[in-house]
This record gives structure tokens, sequence and C-alpha cells, in this order.
């Protein structure tokens, strides 16, 4: 598991989501959280952030700049490329989750979810990024 110290970013247009997913990772014991409403706020938090994120949640669907424009430029991006990336997203169809992982996403959650599936989650993208 990652350490509970983790800095962490949560990406999500939709203001509600960016709660929900909060509060479970308070619930999971995470302290340092921010948070981005769409893919330009969220690399310009990760290309600012000192120290730098330990693990970004992402959705897939935002304005501006999607989720999945987002985890190429961080896979592609020297500085990030290892990060953990886990998309929380309401988008379930196949394809979508075919071109995540081709892009190189860490986990990919359906919403809705619970903590337990979210702590799951975390605990895979941990194991997956220590190898």
């Amino acid at each position: 598991m990652f350490d509970l110290n983790t800095r962490i970013l949560v990406v999500d247009n939709m203001l509600t989501m960016r709660k929900l997913i909060l509060k479970s990772l308070r619930e999971i014991g995470f302290t340092d959280l921010s948070e981005a409403g769409d893919g330009t706020e969220g690399w310009t938090a990760i290309s600012e952030a000192s120290p730098p994120f330990g693990l970004i949640f992402s959705d897939w669907t935002m304005p501006n700049s999607t989720g999945i424009d987002l985890l190429k430029r961080v896979r592609h991006d020297s500085r990030y490329g290892k990060t953990p990336f886990i998309f929380i997203t309401a988008e379930s169809d196949e394809s979508h989750i075919i071109e995540a992982a081709r892009a190189g996403v860490s986990q990919y959650l359906v919403r809705p979810f619970t903590t337990e599936i979210l702590r799951e989650r975390i605990e895979n993208a941990h194991k997956k990024s220590s190898r």
C-alpha cells in the first residue's frame, strides 16, 4: 500500500465526484490531497507540484483536456512517466479500457465505487508500480 502521506491529485470536472473521491481517500487514511477541474488544470498541478504527486486519479470525460490526454501527457514526460495513474470514470466501454491500458493506465475503476473497491485499486496500482 502507498504511504498514507503520498501526495495525491484528483482530476474531475464534477466537483461532487471530486469530493466523493477525496472523502474515500480520507477514509482510507490519505492526508495530502489536491484536486483539479480538468486535464489542463491537472497538468498544471502536476508540473508545478513540489514534491511531485505520487498518485493521480482522473475522470475520462472532461472539457479542455480529457483524462486520456492527461494520461498520455504524464506517460510521455520522463519526470512523471512512472507515476501511478488510476481512472475513475463512468466510461465502461471496452474500447476505452483497451485505449487506457495501451496508454499505460495503472488501474481502471468504473463508477459507482465503494471505498473498499477504491482501496483495492490503490493496492493493485502500488503492486504494479513496485515491479
